[in-house]
């Protein structure tokens, strides 16, 4: 059984914005509002990247934007594309020691500006936990699941990052926004 459950509060004096819509069981998201009000048949999302994994499991980005606030969002989903149920996904969390309040997450996610060389980690909030997607214990085969992270920003002048979550190939994508 696939259990999803996302947290997201902001530390500091700036939040992180919610997209309309989003609730505590669904990430952002980038779609319009006439497709998420049914009007209009729903486009095929954005592919920004798509990385293999262990056991069958693809990773694919669907976008990577710059918000208001100092922070990038992540959006993309995970398959499963095995017969079998995935159920590694511990590695996914991290190792961060001090900040574990996450569960299985996908909090271990990084970015990294090569030209800046900097390397940036998951954003929590004053809790240690992470504004990531949380909850994912498992996948059965066949199963796709959504999920976001949320970045302390680069430079602006930095349009361009490497994506990493442990057991997937890493990815460079264009930062929008």
């Amino acid at each position: 059984m696939l259990a999803l459950a996302l947290a997201g509060c902001g530390g500091g004096n700036e939040k992180p914005k919610e997209s309309p819509g989003s609730s505590a069981s669904q990430p952002p998201s980038g779609s319009s509002p006439s497709a998420a009000a049914g009007t209009q048949s729903a486009a095929p999302p954005q592919v920004l990247a798509t990385v293999n994994g262990e056991s069958g499991v693809v990773l694919t980005i669907n976008s990577v934007t710059r918000e208001a606030g100092g922070f990038v969002t992540i959006n993309g989903q995970i398959k499963n594309t095995s017969t079998q149920q995935f159920v590694k996904t511990s590695a996914w969390r991290g190792n961060e020691r001090d900040l574990s309040g996450s569960g299985e997450s996908v909090a271990g996610a990084t970015l990294v500006d090569k030209a800046g060389k900097k390397r940036y980690y998951v954003l929590r909030d004053t809790d240690g936990r992470c504004l990531c997607t949380t909850g994912v214990a498992a996948l059965d085969a066949g199963a796709t699941v959504p999920f976001f992270a949320q970045f302390p920003a680069p430079p602006t002048s930095t349009t361009e990052v490497e994506f990493s979550l442990p057991t997937f190939a890493s990815a460079a994508v264009k930062i929008t926004g």
